[in-house]
């Protein structure tokens, strides 16, 4: 029978894991209880810091062993807001494994920390003096990583050959690395993958100093089998899959990018084949480089002096949450700067009348939401503030986890 185990900011290694003796985050996730396949290990409200923070420091390891069918599950008790400061990263044994609804930070980057503007090059800078921080994944089987917001750390994700046939789905990846003499580095979701399908879905990356998505490798590397499916990208740098060995099994659908390019392939010599399908890209261009065979159709391309003919409708694209029915993405490109509605036909899969609802900028995740109240059946308008793009999260329910609080610090 699986069980229910327990972490809190007041437990300790000494404890049985129970809700009124819980256990320290470290001891909890790096194997050392009795954690089965089928656990979920609940994690209490409030900030969890990684006493190491060193320069490069990766965080809290996470050993955990589930079965195919019945994972270990990690996540936030009660849907309070969790944030782990420092960093997680996932190493041998760990399989079949799922974190989901945590916040990941490293709070010397949150303003009025250190400058991220340093005067030493290359990726790895003594001088940047701080946890690396992120999610980081070296090994696991069948591990999903759900609905996490990741910010401000070295590196959003990093996700390595070692980890198989997993996915990262529902994650808000914004404003990490730092910028040195040479040029921005940390990405949001830097990638390399061999066997097994790696799957990026329904991701929300914005801001940052190095790039959105970053598949590559360099000739020694391996960039293969990716669905790479409806993330929204903007505000941001390339979206890249591809390094200097030939790909394979790449496919990229359905995602919506502004102010940001998409290029499939690198400087590899040949590659062996992409599906490169349905996806929106505003303010930026789509290439695809040096594929032996490549699939591409219904992708809207429009570069940034594009002209937009008057009274074109908004492009409103709603993607509900594949492990949360209470949940979705929102993504708008707004050709007039007017107010948006989003009606019926957008909602229907997410909002039935009398549901309360709220819209969230992932920004802003644990704040305020932009609109909130009742649905009534009826469009929703959407305050755009002149903007031509908006990225939203919609939440179905009550108010919004951690609502009105300000950043970690």
């Amino acid at each position: 029978m699986a069980g229910d185990w327990f972490v809190g900011v007041d437990g300790a290694a000494g404890g049985d894991g129970s809700v009124k003796r819980r256990w320290d985050l470290a001891s909890a996730l790096g194997g050392r209880k009795e954690i089965k396949a089928g656990d979920t290990v609940w994690i209490g409200e409030g900030v969890y810091k990684f006493a190491n923070r060193k320069s490069g420091s990766a965080g809290f390891e996470v050993k955990l062993t589930g079965a195919k069918g019945k994972p270990v599950i990690v996540r936030a008790a009660g849907a309070k807001r969790v944030t782990i400061d420092g960093g997680l990263s996932v190493k041998a044994p760990s399989t079949y494994l799922q974190i989901r609804d945590l916040e990941i930070i490293v709070s010397e980057n949150l303003p009025g920390g250190p400058s991220r503007v340093l005067s030493e090059g290359g990726s790895h800078p003594k001088s940047y003096a701080r946890p690396w921080g992120g999610l980081n994944v070296y090994s696991g089987k069948g591990c999903k990583f759900i609905n996490l917001v990741i910010h401000d750390n070295a590196q959003g994700i990093s996700w390595w050959k070692g980890s198989t046939d997993s996915e990262v789905h529902g994650c808000i990846i914004y404003d990490n690395g730092w910028k040195g003499p040479d040029r921005g580095h940390g990405h949001a979701i830097y990638t390399q993958n061999a066997e097994g399908i790696k799957t990026i879905s329904d991701c929300i990356m914005t801001g940052g100093y190095g790039q959105t998505m970053h598949a590559y490798g360099s000739k020694r590397a391996w960039v293969d089998n990716y669905v790479i499916t409806g993330n929204i990208a903007y505000n941001g740098a390339r979206f890249l899959v591809g390094g200097g060995r030939a790909s394979r099994g790449i496919t990229v659908t359905e995602n919506v990018l502004y102010g940001v390019s998409m290029q499939i392939g690198y400087n590899a010599p040949h590659n062996e084949g992409c599906i490169v399908r349905d996806n929106i890209i505003v303010g930026g261009g789509l290439s695809i480089v040096r594929y032996k065979k490549a699939v591409r159709s219904g992708n809207t391309v429009l570069p940034a002096n594009a002209k937009i003919p008057a009274k074109t409708p908004p492009i409103i694209i709603v993607r509900a949450n594949k492990y949360d029915a209470n949940r979705a993405n929102v993504a708008i490109c707004n050709w007039t700067g007017d107010d948006v509605r989003l009606d019926a036909k957008n909602l229907k899969r997410i909002l039935k009348p009398g549901d309360a609802y709220r819209l969230i900028d992932p920004r802003d995740f644990y704040g305020e939401p932009v609109i909130s109240g009742a649905y009534d059946g009826k469009a929703i308008a959407v305050p755009m503030k002149k903007r031509l793009f908006a990225a939203f999260v919609l939440l179905k329910g009550g108010k919004a986890v951690g609502s009105g609080a300000k950043k970690r610090s």
